[in-house]
């Protein structure tokens, strides 16, 4: 599964499962989880069927304020989000929005990469630890 500028990760877990085990490798790395809406359960509320779907908001400042000084823009896609959803065929699966195609969406220059690469390479970990068995 492929969806521009989303990493998607596989799980191995349950939708909840993945959720809980993405909170706890948030909050493991002194993240602030700012939000964690149940699409589904809001679905259910006014009558709607929806499989397991759920949105987390996280990050902390000292990341994020750096790209709203290049660009304020960006503000309305921080703080980073992560969706764990439930598919047809009954495949959990994790997307979260890769900060490299953020900074291209709002024309933010980030000379090297350094910082983004650094932003994604703690956003794969996350994933891993949420969707492996093994992490």
């Amino acid at each position: 599964m492929t969806v521009p500028g989303l990493m998607i990760h596989r799980s191995t877990f349950d939708a909840k499962q993945t959720a809980d085990r993405l909170v706890a490798a948030i909050q493991a790395r002194g993240l602030t989880l700012f939000a964690r809406v149940d699409h589904a359960a809001g679905a259910t509320a006014v009558g709607m069927p929806l499989r397991p779907t759920e949105l987390l908001m996280f990050g902390n400042a000292r990341g994020g304020t750096p790209l709203m000084q290049a660009a304020q823009t960006i503000g309305i896609d921080l703080p980073l989000r992560a969706l764990v959803w439930l598919d047809e065929a009954g495949t959990t699966w994790l997307g979260i929005n890769d900060p490299a195609w953020l900074t291209q969406r709002h024309g933010i220059d980030v000379a090297g990469e350094g910082p983004v690469a650094a932003m994604r390479t703690m956003l794969e970990a996350l994933a891993v630890e949420a969707t492996a068995a093994h992490a």
